[in-house]
């Protein structure tokens, strides 16, 4: 597996709009500066009452599909 590291800043009304479906798609900046595209559905398993914010780990198989996230450093 590998891994990247994210910066996530997504309010509250944002995630909302990934948990209707209204996007299939997050696009976030990693702490290297490369952009990164992952599955919406992944923001469901780290959103907080304040929505999404911090540094986080994504991990994705040798093929580069999403496996996992998991928070580094939430803010």
């Amino acid at each position: 597996m590998h891994s990247i590291d994210v910066i996530l800043h997504l309010s509250v009304t944002e995630c909302l709009a990934y948990y209707e479906g209204r996007y299939d798609n997050v696009r976030a900046r990693s702490v290297d500066g490369r952009w990164v595209v992952f599955p919406a559905h992944a923001v469901q398993r780290v959103v907080g009452h304040e929505g999404v914010h911090g540094v986080f780990r994504i991990t994705f198989t040798d093929q580069g599909r999403f496996h996992h996230i998991v928070p580094l450093n939430r803010y």
